[in-house]
């Protein structure tokens, strides 16, 4: 890892407007080496964009991305020798098989030595000898993963890693990541699996159409987390009660349990649900996907920390 006091990747006031409110507007992102930034957003909200302009596939309009310290898109060459990519879309060669496919990427990158490639082929079970076209989206994504980790970067993008993966293979791929940040990549996170991120990262970046809107430490996230709980009232008619009660009747009419996302007052819930004939509370914590939607709803995402 060259040694700089800049941040591995550093992107400032980017913006590529495609129009019709399509793009990234002034996005500003830092990761450090030994750190993993998630990138939070729905779909269509600029994570892709933000990716491919550290690629060095797009010019911006406005701005810099840089990735230890040369430009992204003017000096691309530079970047591609330290840079680690697993795109959002499979990119890998259909027609060749697995082990042709890892061989030509690793000529490409000058690696004689194969034993890390091997090593993450062991690790995911990839059968090198199958054709990538034959393979299922899960075999595809192996595939993508080793090509990504096998040269050891020093910057990782990583967009939907997990895409196609079973539990099991996820959490290998996480226990990979985190191996990774520990011998200090600096590794950019985008995943629209949030417990995913959760457990991955250090910080995450909120984006929403194409702008950056808030970044926070995990434990800031995890401060920002309320809780939810499903209640089961007695009957239809205690649910229908409660229900009415706030201005709502969306549960079905058979149903007597109500989801409570959010609750930050427990004192209050109990002391409410007191007048009600309940059956069962459970509680579970709030999902980084409920949060984001919580925060996006209420609008609460006004500016970047």
């Amino acid at each position: 890892m060259p040694n700089t006091s800049a941040p591995a990747i550093c992107v400032r006031g980017l913006t590529k407007d495609y129009g019709r409110g399509r793009g990234v507007f002034d996005v500003n992102l830092e990761v450090d080496a030994g750190e993993v930034l998630g990138f939070l957003g729905p779909n269509g909200a600029g994570k892709t964009v933000t990716m491919r302009h550290l690629m060095g596939f797009v010019r911006p309009q406005r701005g810099t991305a840089e990735i230890l310290g040369h430009n992204c898109f003017w000096e691309r060459p530079q970047v591609q020798v330290s840079l680690g990519y697993l795109p959002g879309e499979n990119a890998c060669m259909k027609e060749m098989a697995a082990r042709s496919f890892l061989d030509l990427l690793a000529e490409m990158r000058g690696m004689r030595d194969h034993a890390r490639m091997m090593e993450l082929v062991d690790v995911f079970g990839l059968d090198l000898g199958a054709r990538i076209g034959g393979m299922s989206k899960g075999n595809r994504q192996k595939v993508a993963i080793v090509a990504a980790f096998m040269a050891r970067p020093d910057v990782l993008l990583l967009d939907e890693p997990t895409s196609g993966l079973d539990p099991l293979m996820q959490e290998r791929f996480l226990d990979l990541v985190e191996e990774e940040r520990a011998r200090g990549a600096a590794i950019l996170l985008s995943s629209h699996i949030f417990e995913e991120v959760g457990r991955a990262c250090d910080r995450v970046a909120f984006i929403r159409a194409g702008r950056v809107v808030m970044t926070c430490t995990m434990d800031e996230v995890r401060s920002m987390r309320g809780r939810g709980y499903t209640v089961e009232f007695a009957n239809v008619r205690e649910r229908t009660r409660w229900e009415l009660a706030h201005g709502n009747e969306s549960a079905n009419g058979s149903d007597r349990a109500v989801e409570l996302r959010d609750v930050r007052d427990v004192n209050a819930l109990i002391r409410e649900l007191s007048s009600y004939d309940v059956a069962e509370v459970t509680s579970r914590a709030q999902t980084l996907e409920e949060l984001f939607l919580h925060l996006y709803e209420g609008d609460e995402l006004s500016g970047q920390k």
